[in-house]
Formats: C-alpha cells, structure tokens, sequence
C-alpha cells in the first residue's frame, strides 16, 4: 500500500484528502501531520486522512509522496526537517503560492534521490482551517506545476495523478513566470482589496459609510478577510513582483485621478470602456494570444493512481507534458534573448 503523507492540515491539506477519500483510492493511505496536532485530529475526524501523526519525522519516514501544504514561510523549516528523513525515491511536492524561492529551498534542503516538484492550486476560500475543507475545492482549477530539475518521470506523473484525481488541471510553467503572474492575477487583488478596507475603515464617517456597504464593497473587500499571516508570508516571499504590479495599479488610479480633477468625460468614457471590455473578454474566455502555447490534451489519471508509484506509469503522458513544459522555456528563452 502506498503511503502519501499531507504536512500541514488546514483548508488545503484537508481538501486534498478529503478529494483523494472521495476517489475511493482504497490502495493509499494517507497520514496527516500539523505543527497544531488539533488540526490534524479534526482532519482525520472529517475522514480526510487515515491516521494523524504527531511528530513530523515519523509522518514522513515511510511516505511515497510528500504534499507540504504548509503557509509559504514555514515551508523551509519543513524541507530542512524532512530532507533528513526521507526515503531513497520518494516525491515531494508543496502547494505555496510564490515559487522561485521555494525551489531553491527544495533543492538546498532535499537530497538527490528525491524528486521535487513544485505546485501551485489556484483555489482557496476565505475561511481557513480542517473544517473549511472541500472535497471539490479543486474542481477544474489550474494547478500549477514545476518540476525539478533532477525530478524524475515517475514522481511528475504521481503528482499528476493526484493533481487530476482531484478534480485540478496540471499546468507547467516556469518558477519566474509564474510568481510575476500570480502576482498580478491573485496578489494585486489582495493589495486592491485591502487598500479599500483601509482607506474606509480609517474615515471619522466609517461608521456610516459601513451602513451604506451592500455588494459592491462586500465584493471588492472580500479578499481582505483572508489569512493575515498567509497574505504576510505571500508578500515577503514575492515582494518585487508584487511591488511592480502595484506600481502598475498605482498608475492607473493616476490616471483616473487625473480624468476625475480635468472633469474629462471622454476619457473617463474610454476608460471605463476598455476595462469592461477586457473583463468581458476574461470572463468569456476569449484572452488569447498566437503566441501561447497549445494547450494539452492528456487522459485522466484518476484510474491509474493506485498503481502510480509502482513504476507502472503512463510515460507517454509524462513526455507529452514535459516537452510542452520545455517547449514554453525553451520560447520563454528566446524572448529574452538567451
């Protein structure tokens, strides 16, 4: 029986294995681990893990797959304990939201015969903790993922297995692009959100203004109710790539202020014109460019999870997906002039 260990019990420790026990996968056993052993024990209440360990050594000692679902900045304390005790050929992948210096981590603390791969679930809720989690938080969302450079093909495929099994679409990226893009689609929003709820709440009139807030403002200050200490962590670990993206804003308030003080009502006209018009063309799915790579097309893995670490895999699949993966960094290169 194959063993995945699940470090870190909150929202989505705990949607991971409440997704993998709503597959039915009876030949996997999961083992829960939380430096908040209550976590843990409400995990393995909720059936979202077999058993719960309570000393992080133990909980990794037999694993075949590793998933650190750990806030960012705990996970290089993780990576350091854990790399003492890993067993020869076992994979290792995390669900942090910043990437670049996560793989460094990985690749100082872990030894050579463990498979690194870096992931990313572009899903999440408000709430936090073992009772937010969902067995269908996955459910058609990217995850992204970033394979090691020494990561070998059966341990991308076993985090494939487990990305599809439940319900997430696998998408390889680079480390760099990805944390300036999540930086722009997940952490601005954040920025946006909470600047909003600091610039009212700090008002002499709050008090009346908080009466008058109805749907608008509950929608734009909802990513303001997130995790302070997850929010914290997100922006140390990616603070330039945020920083430039609220550069960015900041010129486009600029720019409305400017509209706003110059009474132009044409060009607020063309403003608010051309943002509806690209929210319209997001919403719709039609932002594209000739230059993206295709998307792939890969069978689901969900039926061959139980055999995915006995070496039995689909290594076809696993090629398709990294030469697309090196396809994009090779185009990725050539933009850059390399």
């Amino acid at each position: 029986m194959a063993q995945i260990t699940i470090i870190g019990m909150g929202l989505i420790g705990t949607s991971i294995g409440l997704g993998l026990k709503n597959a039915k996968q009876a030949s996997i056993k999961i083992v829960g681990y939380d430096v908040e052993h209550g976590n843990a024990r409400q995990a393995h209440k909720r059936l979202a893990i077999d058993s719960a360990e309570g000393n992080l050594r133990n909980a990794v000692r037999s694993a075949d797959l590793v998933i650190i679902a750990t806030p960012v900045s705990a996970i290089r304390e993780v990576l350091q304990e854990i790399g003492r005790e890993m067993p020869a050929q076992c994979a290792v992948t995390d669900t942090g939201s910043t990437k670049q210096q996560v793989m460094k981590w990985a690749e100082e603390f872990l030894p050579k015969s463990v498979s690194f791969i870096g992931g990313h679930p572009m899903a999440g809720k408000e709430t936090s903790g073992p009772e937010a989690g969902e067995a269908t938080l996955f459910r058609d969302k990217v995850w992204c993922l970033f394979p090691s450079r020494d990561a070998a093909d059966w341990a991308v495929e076993a985090v494939v297995g487990i990305v599809e099994t439940i319900g997430g679409k696998p998408y390889f990226l680079d480390p760099q692009e990805h944390d300036s893009f999540v930086a722009a689609a997940s952490h601005l929003p954040i920025a946006l959100s909470s600047a909003l709820v600091s610039a009212t709440s700090k008002s002499p009139s709050w008090h009346e203004i908080a009466r008058l807030a109805s749907s608008g403002y509950r929608d734009v200050s909802r990513l303001a109710g997130g995790d302070p200490t997850m929010n914290r962590d997100i922006y140390m670990t990616n603070a330039e790539e945020i920083g430039g993206w609220i550069d960015r804003a900041i010129t486009e308030l600029l720019e409305l202020r400017k509209a706003l003080r110059d009474k132009n009502e044409a060009a607020l006209a063309r403003y608010f014109g051309a943002v509806h018009e690209e929210r319209v063309k997001w919403e719709a799915g039609a932002v594209t460019s000739p230059a993206a790579a295709p998307e792939v097309k890969v069978p689901s893995m969900g039926q061959q999870l139980s055999t995915v670490f006995l070496g039995d895999l689909l290594a076809k699949k696993s090629r398709t997906l990294m030469e697309s993966y090196e396809e994009r960094a090779e185009g990725k290169g050539k933009r850059d002039g390399r």
